[in-house]
């Protein structure tokens, strides 16, 4: 008996680790299948001692379109018209996005075709993006009747409001250079997304861990704050990042001139 293909593939290759959207025949739809599947390699990877970075690319024509429509349709002949299963995706797709911020490790979404809807706020929610030529992104539902209004959550943290509000109001897919301009990915990889990616992940994975921990978990907290409560909060995770390991010997190794050896 052939086994059944892994929703999600990762491989772990020095200090990073590329989780591979594997499902091409459903354009790496989400699924409750595929939401669970990269939930549990998110969880794996949080406390793996030799990850520093998380790569997320995908196979296939589509980077993710979002929720699987006919998987949400099917239960529209639940007793409650599908109600209870429709709130239990949601729940499952919002904890992912969230799951996605509170990683430890910075996560890079590596976007080489359309990222659609929820597909579009998978990448929305990574830290970085990196674009392939190819690449576009939209939030359609106003085109099938349904605004997305969980995918407008990551977006409208990740772009300007009125531009969030022109992808969610109008449904028009956007390229990768304009995805660049707006700010929903970093930049435009000529070479692919994986390969832009992969450098980018390379450049972070030798910094110190422990700094970028502290300084991801920091970020985020302090981005909802006022800006005095904003100020309190960096400055008390400077102090416990300038009494940990790698900053005695990051500073060490500065004012020695020398390359410094994480912990």
């Amino acid at each position: 008996m052939i086994p059944p293909t892994e929703p999600v593939l990762i491989e772990i290759r020095d200090r990073v680790a590329t989780l591979t959207l594997n499902s091409p025949g459903s354009r790496n739809a989400l699924s409750h299948a595929m939401l669970a599947a990269l939930s549990k390699r998110l969880d794996e990877i949080s406390s793996h001692p030799d990850v520093r970075v998380v790569l997320l690319a995908a196979e296939g024509p589509a980077f993710c379109a979002g929720h699987d429509l006919k998987e949400l349709t099917a239960r529209r002949n639940d007793p409650d018209r599908g109600r209870a299963f429709f709130a239990e995706t949601m729940r499952a797709c919002s904890a992912l996005m969230q799951q996605i911020v509170a990683l430890p490790q910075p996560v890079i979404a590596a976007v080489d075709e359309m990222a659609t809807a929820a597909g579009c706020q998978l990448v929305a929610s990574c830290d970085l993006a990196v674009a392939g030529p190819r690449a576009r992104f939209c939030t359609p539902g106003v085109d099938i009747g349904l605004f997305c209004a969980t995918p407008a959550v990551a977006l409208s943290r990740a772009v300007a409001p009125k531009q969030a509000m022109a992808m969610l109001l109008t449904g028009v897919p956007i390229g990768a250079e304009e995805a660049l301009r707006i700010g929903l990915v970093n930049r435009v990889s000529p070479d692919g997304a994986r390969t832009g990616a992969r450098t980018l992940a390379d450049v972070i994975a030798a910094k110190s861990p422990a700094a970028i921990r502290y300084g991801k978990r920091a970020f985020y907290a302090q981005r909802e704050k006022p800006l005095a409560e904003a100020y309190d909060l960096a400055s008390a995770v400077m102090v416990d990042n300038m009494l940990a390991g790698d900053a005695v010997e990051g500073i060490a190794a500065f004012l020695e001139k020398r390359a410094p050896v994480w912990d």
